[in-house]
Formats: C-alpha cells, structure tokens, sequence
C-alpha cells in the first residue's frame, strides 16, 4: 500500500476550488492504452492544464492496480522534467462499491467516485458516507452521484431514461453524504447518442435551470458532468468509411459544455470522444497499410490525432493556462 502523494498526485480539492472560482472546468480525460494516456499528457503540458486522469475499474482488471498508479506517475515525472508544476489527480471512476474504491485508494489514488445512483437515496447516502470517510481518513478526495444518465457505461448495461437531478434531494444528499463533489444529472448521456433532436433537428439545451438552482443553495460546492462527449462527425463517417458501421451519433454541443463550466461545473468527464477518435484513425490507417503485422503501424500514429483532440477539448473547458 502506498499514498498518492509519494507519486506526486493531488487530490481535486485545490483544484476545484480554483476552477469555481475561475469559471473553467477541470478537464477529466479517461485513458484505456498507453497511446491515449501519451496523448492526454502532450496536450496537457502544451497548455498547461490541470488534469484528471480517469481510470475505470474495467482498466483496473485489465492492467492491474499494482501498473496503473505507476503509469500515471510517469506523467508526473515528464511535468517535473519540463520544469512545470501542473497539478494531476489520478481518479477511479466510477466505482461500483466500496471495496473497489478501497483497492484504488490502497495503490496510489489521490481522487474516486462511489458511484450509488442506482440505489435508493438513503442507500446512496449510507454508502458515500461510508467511502467518504475511510477516503478522507486518507486525504483522497470523493465525488458521488445523484440522478441516473441515460446510455450505457463502459462494459455495463443502460437506463433507456435520464432520471434527472433533483435539486432539493441534491442539497440534502451533499449534506449528508460527505462527498467532496456531486455528478448530477442534466442532460447528458453516455455512450454515442447524448441529445434527441425536435421536429425541426435541432438540439435541446441541457437543464442549466437544475444546474443553477444547486448551485444557488450550495455556493463553492464543485458539480461534475459525466457524458459530455462532442462525438464529432468526422470521426463517425471515418469509422464508417473504413469498415465499422455507427448508425447513430449526436454529442453535445460545445458550446453547452463551455456554459456549464463557466457555472458550478468544475470537472468535465470525456471518454467516448477519445475512444472514437482513436479508432477512426487506427480503422483508417490499417486500411492504408494492409500487409502491417505491427501494431506500432498505428500506434504511433494516433497519438498526434489525439493529442489534437485534447488540446481542443482543453479550451472547451478553459482551463488551459490554470495550472
């Protein structure tokens, strides 16, 4: 067992409070392959961002909790050698139960989510408190949820609805629960189709009239967004084009993200724009070179295509000069 601040990592405490403060959100990039996470840290360096790396639980069997903290840190090591001082928490993401968020604070996490959306919400309170309490005990810092996102998580099933936040429930539940920050509900979506478009095709805004009533009743208190991927159309029509087949495909609008982050969003979760990107430009560059048997092929290549990817998510969310 070790601590995260043997690493190098931060919890998202000082982080929050500056990004309130400053109108931006923190942006939380989730990584699945070492290209990715490359990638992440380039864009990061470039603009001199706060970072939240996400790690899922999936990610954490596949790797193994003894190689992910020591991944992360390597970014940190890169930071100090370039002589810059950019604060990066690494953070589990949506842990399902208490005993995954234990494992992740155990190997070197600084931030987690106890993910309890789908239970009743004293059972949801009961267990962020909880985690939140062996967590602080610790100095990590615990965001939960509250409202259920339609779409599925990553290698779970889906909510056909949004359950969205209830802004009274919200105050109570932050209340009580101990959590340090809250993902709500408003709008957006997990997984490839976040907006369902009117008559006319255009987009609904996100609830922001939930956002600010929160925000209202618990000033400085930092709200995270999950589901706020762009799903760019390019990347969708170069899958498309190079053997996959996406029938559907509606992001949210980024301007909608900048809003919220300039509101009591502190931290912007991205996942699916970074996984859509990176197979679009694999799809495409192992259809121009056939006859490859190395996987470096594509490897090497994808991580500048991501690495423009972040850097643009970075400005999205304003946070690029915040370090």
């Amino acid at each position: 067992m070790y601590s995260y601040k043997d690493l190098g990592f931060v919890n998202t405490a000082g982080m929050f409070q500056k990004a309130y403060g400053g109108g931006y959100a923190v942006p939380a990039f989730n990584f699945v392959t070492i290209e990715q996470y490359n990638a992440i840290m380039d864009a990061v360096i470039k603009k001199k961002s706060p970072i939240i790396l996400l790690v899922s639980p999936n990610l954490h069997r596949q790797l193994g909790h003894e190689m992910l903290a020591r991944v992360a840190q390597s970014g940190v090591d890169r930071i100090k050698n370039e002589g810059l001082d950019i604060p990066v928490a690494l953070h589990l993401d949506h842990g399902m139960t208490y005993e995954q968020c234990v494992l992740a604070v155990e190997n070197g996490f600084s931030s987690i989510m106890i993910d309890g959306s789908a239970l009743p919400f004293e059972e949801n309170i009961a267990l962020t408190k909880k985690t939140a309490e062996y967590a602080h005990s610790r100095g990590v810092t615990v965001e939960a949820e509250l409202g259920i996102l339609s779409g599925a998580e990553e290698g779970g099933g889906g909510n056909l609805e949004s359950l969205y936040t209830d802004p009274g429930m919200a105050s109570e539940f932050i209340k009580r629960s101990g959590a340090d920050s809250l993902a709500i509900s408003i709008g957006t979506c997990h997984g490839m189709v976040k907006l369902k478009p009117d008559a006319n095709g255009n987009l609904p805004d996100l609830r922001y009239d939930i956002l600010e009533k929160i925000e209202k009743s618990n000033p400085g208190f930092p709200i995270v967004l999950h589901g706020a991927s762009t799903i760019a159309p390019e990347f969708v029509q170069m899958i498309n084009t190079y053997g996959g087949h996406i029938e559907q495909a509606v992001g949210i609008p980024e301007d909608q993200i900048s809003k919220a982050a300039k509101m009591a969003v502190c931290k912007v979760n991205i996942a699916t724009d970074g996984w859509i990107c990176a197979l679009a430009h694999t799809r495409r560059i192992l259809a121009e070179n056939p006859g490859a048997i190395d996987s470096r092929v594509f490897t090497l290549k994808i991580r500048p295509e991501l690495e423009k990817l972040y850097l643009h998510k970075i400005d999205v969310m304003g946070s690029a000069g915040r370090a």
